[in-house]
């Protein structure tokens, strides 16, 4: 992604012997020639829009005499952060209608237009240029939050994204590091959960986001690719492309990372640059616009790959969501080529959305549970060490032949949650597990030793191994605190 100043185009146009009242008559009717929207007019300059929609590279066109010669200025407004020769090709088309228009404009004409442009002047030009600037610059922003013609989809995508996120901070989310708990409530991914069924945070998670910098991050992104892309292949086949590319990146998220929670619209873009970069390869765009684009599109990619290599960002989610545009960009370029084929276009759609949908559920299907086997294993201990803990329950005048028969019970089931957790620990589990599983290990232990000293004790009818025992009573109570801990 290109970022930085605004783009703009300068050159500098004679007066040819033009009053400056003149020359600024006959910029006058070349704007509205051009059907260009006159902003606004002084003694010594002109400024004009190109136009109203947003992801047509629009500009700011200032004219400004100064002496003998007057400059020409095209600012680019809107999204855009390359302009990709657009500024050029106004100033250009500006100074080509302005000398055909000096040529064909009469005395009279120049006459009723010097008047016009006296009524269209302000007593203070520069105050209300900038006032004017600034207005369609404000309008303009708003049009990013707009649907219009050719872009349609892209702004919904931002407002829905938007609107999650301020639900999330009026619900008492933390807007610059929101806990885990919270974003697996609100919809987040997390392998042990999906695999176990919840197979929809593939779809949500791409419209939540870790922090009110991740939001905006992508939804300036978002807004670039969607300004480039959406009228050129779409409406339809731009939301395919978003949606389908947003749940492949969130598989292999779940598929690379075993325990980390991903949200974010990031791999979904990815796949929107890895569709552009498709289309790249054909005869979509104009020549002179290919290479610009493509010098933007791969710095965006590359460079945020390699970003992604950072700690706690899913660079997973980024590589599918990338490789998944270009394989649906090439699957997309014959319809492209035949738009009149609509049943073309229907296969491609209903082709692409299927394949991503099959390959995610296959996918899902095979990745290991072992989260859900740990928590299995663990519901089973809980049972057993319910079981042996039974003993304890037996009425302070039980008959020996109870006590022993309990802590026979008991001892039988310590050591198969023995066996238990090192069956457990061998699972693909996070390394806090691991460490509480051997702290649950040793408790197992020292709860056997306890029954075995107990049944000794029991047996022989004596109090020789009491003080063993209280010692172990005593590392137990150690090790259950430790474990409240973990």
């Amino acid at each position: 992604m290109a970022i930085g100043f605004t783009p703009k185009y300068k050159i500098t146009l004679p007066l040819n012997n033009l009053t400056t009242q003149q020359f600024l008559a006959v910029a006058l009717k070349t704007v509205r020639n051009l059907n260009w929207v006159v902003a606004g007019a002084s003694d010594s300059s002109l400024t004009a829009y190109t136009g109203n929609s947003l992801f047509k590279n629009n500009s700011e066109i200032k004219l400004t005499v100064t002496g003998l010669e007057a400059i020409l200025t095209s600012t680019s407004l809107g999204s855009e952060m390359i302009d990709f020769g657009a500024n050029r090709k106004y100033t250009k088309a500006f100074t080509d209608k302005f000398n055909e228009t000096s040529q064909s404009t009469t005395t009279e004409e120049l006459t009723a237009l010097t008047e016009e442009l006296d009524h269209i002047a302000v007593s203070n030009p520069d105050q209300d240029e900038e006032l004017q600037t600034a207005a369609q610059s404000i309008k303009f922003f708003l049009l990013t939050f707009v649907p219009q013609k050719g872009y349609a989809v892209t702004p919904i995508i931002i407002d829905i994204n938007i609107i999650i996120f301020l639900l999330m901070a009026l619900s008492g989310v933390n807007i610059i590091e929101p806990d885990t708990e919270s974003l697996l409530k609100w919809g987040a991914s997390l392998n042990p959960l999906v695999v176990q069924g919840q197979s929809w945070r593939l779809f949500t998670n791409m419209f939540l986001h870790i922090g009110i910098i991740h939001l905006l991050l992508n939804m300036y992104a978002l807004l670039y690719i969607g300004v480039l892309l959406e009228h050129r292949i779409g409406t339809l086949k731009f939301t395919v492309a978003y949606l389908c590319t947003g749940i492949a990146a969130s598989v292999v998220s779940v598929w690379w990372h075993a325990f980390t929670v991903s949200a974010g619209a990031s791999g979904a873009i990815f796949g929107l640059y890895g569709i552009f970069l498709a289309l790249l390869s054909g005869n979509f765009i104009d020549k002179e616009m290919r290479k610009a684009l493509l010098t933007s599109i791969v710095f965006f990619v590359g460079y945020n790959l390699l970003y992604g290599l950072k700690e706690g960002i899913d660079n997973a989610a980024h590589i599918g969501g990338l490789v998944s545009g270009l394989l649906i960009g090439f699957a997309f370029i014959p319809s492209l080529k035949k738009p009149e084929l609509k049943k073309l276009h229907h296969l491609t759609l209903a082709g692409t959305t299927a394949c991503i949908l099959v390959a995610a559920a296959v996918i899902v299907a095979v990745l290991p549970n072992d989260y859900g086997i740990y928590e299995s294993k663990m519901k089973t201990f809980y049972k057993q060490e319910t079981m042996a803990l039974k003993v304890f329950s037996l009425p302070d005048n039980a008959r020996k032949e109870d006590v022993i028969a309990g802590l026979n019970q008991g001892t039988f089931y310590w050591q198969a949650n023995i066996a238990l957790v090192k069956e457990a620990d061998v699972l693909d589990l996070p390394e806090t597990v691991h460490s509480r599983n051997k702290k649950i290990l040793e408790y197992c232990q020292l709860r056997l030793k306890s029954f075995q000293l107990m049944y000794k004790g029991v047996a022989t009818n004596t109090d020789t191994y009491k003080s063993e025992l209280n010692s172990c009573n005593n590392q137990i109570e150690k090790v259950l605190n430790d474990l409240k801990q973990l």
